[in-house]
């Protein structure tokens, strides 16, 4: 049975503070999972209710957060499985094939969607053309091993970048494709990094939960002259990710 302890409060003399009871079943499945390679399954939420004498809803709520921080893998239909370490990538100007390569893995794409479409008066200014002009949307789904990671979705001028996507195979990487066939060298991007939620859709094609906590990179970059190439919004599972940055002192 799954106790729940008692320890005194700090907000109020004399006050005790108990433990929820998920939080202990929490350490308690933190402690096998040390001992689980990777893939190995974890027992039912029928089985973990009926082993630590708790309700179903306080299992549920363990393996959420366990989810959640990546130490655990959740498969509709399949169950519930110790996870792989994260994928760490270092945040730098590179393509997402080039990344997942340097840490020996097989990126893949899968290619969702092709639209061109006149842009909207903020990402007009965002690549540099005029509002109406005609913009290139391309929307990918990026996998690494055969694992879902992200789905990428990127702007680009038409009028520069004519053919691109006959020249962009699948799991190929953008930024070899734009440097030998349009000759753009890329020389700087602004990213920003958010929290979203994924959508019914997001979470279909990323094989996660609705809800799940996702990480939101928005990413403007330019070539090596300053002139804008491309704006791209990509959403990662949270579960499986995790950016790397080299913090150095001001100058």
């Amino acid at each position: 049975m799954l106790e729940t302890s008692v320890s005194g409060g700090t907000d109020s003399p004399g006050r005790a503070q108990r433990e929820p009871k998920y939080w202990g079943l929490k350490q308690h499945l933190l402690d096998m999972l040390r001992s689980l390679p990777p893939g190995a399954p974890i027992p039912t939420e029928r089985s973990l209710a009926a082993e630590f004498d708790v309700s179903r809803t306080t299992v549920r709520q363990a393996l959420a957060e366990l989810t959640v921080e990546g130490r655990l893998l959740r498969v509709q239909g399949k169950g519930t499985f110790a996870a792989k370490p994260k994928v760490a990538q270092r945040l730098q100007l590179s393509s997402y094939t080039e990344d997942m390569r340097a840490q020996g893995r097989q990126p893949t794409s899968r290619l969702l969607e092709v639209v061109e479409e006149p842009a909207a008066e903020e990402l007009a200014a965002l690549l540099g053309t005029k509002p109406s002009s005609t913009v290139l949307r391309l929307r990918r789904l990026r996998l690494a091993d055969g694992e879902p990671m992200a789905i990428e979705t990127t702007h680009l001028p038409l009028a520069r970048f004519r053919g691109l996507t006959g020249r962009l195979e699948s799991g190929g990487s953008l930024y070899q494709v734009l440097r030998e066939n349009f000759d753009v060298e890329l020389g700087h991007a602004e990213e920003t990094i958010e929290t979203a939620l994924a959508s019914p859709e997001e979470a279909e094609l990323l094989g996660s939960d609705v809800g799940l906590p996702m990480l939101l990179l928005s990413r403007h970059s330019f070539d090596t002259e300053g002139h804008p190439v491309e704006w791209v919004r990509s959403i990662y599972r949270g579960d499986r990710y995790k950016f790397v940055a080299r913090l150095n002192p001001p100058s």
